[in-house]
């Protein structure tokens, strides 16, 4: 309740209302910023290739708002993470974000970054989901997937990533146990744009609603 809150403080603080009347696709497949390592994992992953909407693909936006270029908002009701650029703009990402039940909610800081994380399930994931090993190793059949970004409130691990995946299909969705997931093409573009320290404000379910305009307009 309390980061929910937060976050409406602060989107009403800052007028967000995010319109993107002008937008060009960024193919999602582009493999321009990949390392070796990327390649050679992403080459023939252990998942089918989804098909994302046109939607949920990489746009470049306008952003007319005064949010700092470096920062991230994620629209839990539209799926969209936007990064905010100079000059007006924003790069909007599609993705999942979780059950409402379980979703994040608030303003965070990228406290660390991860390249093909290991993924060490919680309790609540071993009891509600597993059993599973207690450490899954870092690659393409990691629920993580290529890249991690870990959400910090000060100096506490919140539990809560924005990551990569290894289903891809549920882009678009509110399906996860409370992370938001990108594809690893679009989690590996957003994690060379990002730094440690990285403010991230997350809304909460119904929000974008309420702002009149947030996820109504899309382009």
């Amino acid at each position: 309740m309390q980061r929910s809150v937060l976050a409406w403080l602060l989107v009403g603080l800052f007028g967000w209302v995010l319109v993107g009347c002008s937008q060009t696709t960024l193919s999602p497949m582009s493999d321009a910023s990949f390392t070796q390592r990327d390649r050679q994992l992403l080459a023939h992953p252990p998942y089918a290739q989804a098909n994302i909407p046109e939607q949920y693909r990489r746009h470049i936006v306008d952003y007319p708002y005064k949010e700092r270029p470096g920062s991230i908002l994620v629209d839990s009701d539209s799926r969209y993470l936007y990064y905010v650029l100079p000059q007006g703009k924003a790069i909007r990402y599609g993705v999942a974000v979780g059950e409402e039940a379980m979703a994040f909610s608030g303003v965070a800081t990228v406290g660390r970054m991860a390249e093909w994380p290991d993924w060490i399930p919680t309790p609540e994931i071993q009891a509600r989901l597993g059993p599973y090993p207690s450490r899954v190793r870092g690659g393409p059949e990691n629920p993580l997937g290529a890249r991690a970004l870990y959400l910090y409130e000060g100096s506490k691990d919140t539990l809560y990533r924005i990551h990569g995946t290894n289903q891809p299909e549920y882009i678009g969705q509110a399906i996860s146990s409370g992370c938001i997931r990108m594809t690893n093409e679009d989690v590996i573009d957003l994690f060379n744009r990002v730094k440690p320290g990285t403010t991230v404000v997350v809304l909460a379910s119904g929000h974008g609603e309420r702002l009149g305009g947030l996820t109504g307009r899309r382009g």
